[in-house]
């Protein structure tokens, strides 16, 4: 009986381990981030219709653990695509300048500006983890590409 005891014990104990270690692996870096930005402009500037498809199911490379790209009309802030399973697929149709944070920060206006630019900018902000539903701080690389704003975000 204690032998079974704590034959479970330790076979808890490894699952746990490999639970965390793969949960922090599933988590994404800033440069990282970064990189998937650098990818989804590319995509998107050689084929608009194929890296919408690509984005919205996460293949060929567009959904890393916990990171995925985002993107945003400069025309009218509506958000055309989005990942299924994200928070942010609940968010298709709407207009990005709209979003607001759990503290009541309008990072959507600070979204919609940085897509607006060419070049990389950083906005920070509280926003759910695929997945789950509670904010956590996030911190997102924004850039336009064509008549879009686009992003990667990471959690902090």
């Amino acid at each position: 009986m204690i032998r079974r005891s704590l034959m479970i014990g330790a076979v808890s104990a490894v699952a746990l381990m490999l639970s965390t270690g793969s949960f922090a692996q599933s988590l994404g870096t800033a440069d990282e981030a970064k990189a998937m930005l650098t990818k989804t402009v590319a995509a998107i500037k050689a084929d608009k219709t194929k890296a919408f498809e690509m984005i919205t199911s996460g293949e060929g490379g567009f959904r890393q653990g916990d990171l995925y790209p985002f993107c945003f009309n400069i025309s009218d802030g509506k958000i055309p695509v989005a990942q299924k399973g994200t928070a942010a697929e609940k968010l298709l149709g709407t207009d990005i300048r709209a979003l607001k944070d759990s503290a009541g920060k309008e990072f959507g206006k600070e979204l919609f500006a940085a897509g607006a630019k060419d070049q990389i900018t950083e906005v920070t902000y509280l926003f759910p983890k695929p997945g789950t539903t509670t904010p956590v701080a996030k911190v997102s690389y924004v850039t336009k590409v064509g008549d879009l704003g686009c992003g990667v975000g990471y959690y902090k």
